[in-house]
């Protein structure tokens, strides 16, 4: 049997930044949830602070996922080392974790005293606004990043938790942890992290925000295998893009459809843009021996006489020819335009601008 010879993830090196958020991203099963959690029971027994676990949904928060979320440190023998013998495991009950040990019939004994972390949820996130947390020192939001559909306004939801468990200190910490799955989270441009499509892995950067004191480091994970360790793997060793971001950290990438015929100026009925995450695309609706399709690609210079197009923006626009949402088509031309993407005729210069839209789309319909 091979030794497992990867080296799982610290907060070492993001620590060191000392800053108030730490944005940490990379490779599934690299271990980030694992250190967070490690630092929470730590922190416990040096300060007797406590942790606030987040999540996007209730449901991962509660039942058998909830009471599974030690599971890693009870197995590997860490809660033993980490309180001197005091305690044996974690117990989960009605939305608190405690530091526990067992009777003879294998049951939890705790305390009130024993409360290590609170489960919160950004989907149940009114319930929480009357309680106060005073202990609570660390914010760790889990599986922030997803590929799938955000919450309406999730950021302003997500600063309301910090609100609630901060309230007038300022000794909290916030960590923020996700798999390399979605690089147009709203998140980034949220947070003015204007950097993270272009950050090489293996490094942290530093946000400072003028003259005040709040900072967000950014970490980009490197990946826990050796290139050697990786290419053997078992199970992930299919030549397949899209399983980079399990493998080695990199951006989960879909494939889009690429341009199918090469076309001519005349070729074009219609040009509208789409504004999305500080990139503006181009979108042209061709017509080639009657084979009619949408193609998108980035446009590098600013338009001109923008009055004169339909452009598409998450931004509110007073404008009469800015429209949020595409799938909200407002005249019979946009409601052409949604007929393309309805119907899967629409074809991207790369990729990476297939991502962009595709993004684009799914905070259209949240």
């Amino acid at each position: 049997m091979k030794e497992d010879n990867r080296k799982y993830y610290s907060l070492d090196a993001i620590k060191k930044k000392n800053a108030t958020y730490n944005v940490i991203f990379g490779e599934r099963s690299n271990g980030k949830t694992y250190a967070l959690l490690q630092n929470g029971v730590s922190e416990w027994v040096k300060n007797k602070t406590q942790m606030a676990y987040l999540r996007r949904w209730k449901e991962d928060i509660t039942g058998r996922r909830a009471s599974q979320l030690f599971s890693g440190l009870v197995e590997s023998g860490e809660i033993p080392k980490l309180t001197k013998g005091e305690f044996e495991g974690v117990h989960y009950f009605a939305g608190k974790w405690y530091l526990c040990n067992y009777d003879a019939e294998r049951k939890a004994v705790y305390s009130d005293m024993d409360v290590i972390a609170y489960a919160f949820a950004l989907s149940d996130v009114e319930h929480d606004k009357s309680t106060s947390y005073p202990n609570i020192t660390t914010i760790v939001f889990d599986e922030f990043l997803t590929n799938k559909l955000y919450l309406n306004d999730e950021f302003v939801l997500f600063m309301n938790v910090v609100s609630t468990i901060v309230r007038r200190r300022e000794n909290v910490k916030i960590y923020m942890l996700g798999n390399t799955v979605n690089k147009f989270a709203p998140y980034f441009n949220e947070m003015g992290l204007t950097h993270v499509p272009k950050q090489v892995q293996g490094t942290i950067d530093l946000y400072k925000y003028g003259e005040s004191k709040l900072t967000v480091a950014v970490e980009y994970c490197a990946s826990v295998d050796a290139k050697e360790v990786r290419s053997q793997n078992k199970y992930f060793a299919f030549n397949n893009p899209k399983l980079e971001m399990i493998t080695g950290g990199a951006w989960e990438l879909n494939i889009y459809p690429h341009l199918p015929y090469k076309y001519k100026p005349m070729h074009v009925l219609l040009t509208y843009f789409i504004l999305f995450n500080d990139a503006i695309y181009e979108c042209e609706v061709i017509n080639i021996d009657d084979v009619y399709f949408t193609y998108i690609h980035i446009k590098t210079t600013p338009i001109r006489k923008p009055e004169k197009y339909f452009i598409y923006s998450l931004e509110s626009s007073a404008e009469m020819n800015y429209n949020r949402s595409i799938f909200k088509p407002i005249n019979k031309v946009q409601e052409r335009i949604l007929w393309f993407f309805r119907n899967d005729k629409v074809f991207y210069q790369d990729n990476h601008i297939g991502d962009a839209i595709n993004n684009y789309l799914k905070q259209c319909r949240s």
